[in-house]
């Protein structure tokens, strides 16, 4: 009998403290951010230096528990063709999932518009907080979407390799 009671108490702790872990990882530690004073910005071909660009309808997510849950999402009336003329475009780059309950950003539909090429991926910010740079993904329809991705020196940083003289000294 003993064991029977020993075992429900091992499952029913097991069940809270995982319900109570899924909870923190998918809802608990976002909360919802205002669109920047600067607004949205994107690295300039000519000054090399961030440029608000024209935004609508933003909506934005972020977490202090890791530098790279920052989700956004926001509408702008640019082209995808004065954007590439004018903005650090950055090839390559997938987005990151979002959590579900957050509609507006959809990683897969994100990904295959860059990868059918009705979307474009742009440089926002480097070195956002050290070794994370902000990505900023347009598509030909206006609609466009913010997340964080680990730079080159972040992936060492991380990693554990070494870091090297390429990489800024991390701030605390």
């Amino acid at each position: 009998m003993n064991g029977k009671i020993v075992g429900a108490v091992i499952l029913i702790v097991a069940a809270i403290a995982g319900i109570t872990l899924y909870y923190l990882q998918v809802y608990g530690y976002y909360r919802e951010v205002p669109l920047p004073e600067q607004g949205v910005e994107l690295v300039s071909l000519s000054t090399n230096a961030p440029e608000p660009i024209l935004t609508d309808n933003f909506l934005a997510i972020d977490a202090d528990s890791s530098p790279i849950r920052y989700r956004a999402c926001f509408e702008t009336t640019l082209s995808l063709a004065m954007l590439s003329e004018t903005y650090v475009l950055m090839p390559g780059i997938e987005p990151r999932n979002a959590p579900g309950w957050f509609d507006c950003f959809d990683a897969n539909e994100i990904g295959q518009a860059l990868d059918d090429g009705s979307a474009l991926t742009f440089l926002s910010q480097k070195n956002i907080q050290y070794g994370v740079d902000r990505i900023v993904a347009i598509t030909a329809d206006g609609r466009g979407y913010i997340w964080h991705e680990l730079n080159d020196c972040g992936e060492k940083s991380y990693d554990g390799t070494v870091v090297g003289e390429a990489c800024p000294e991390p701030t605390e």
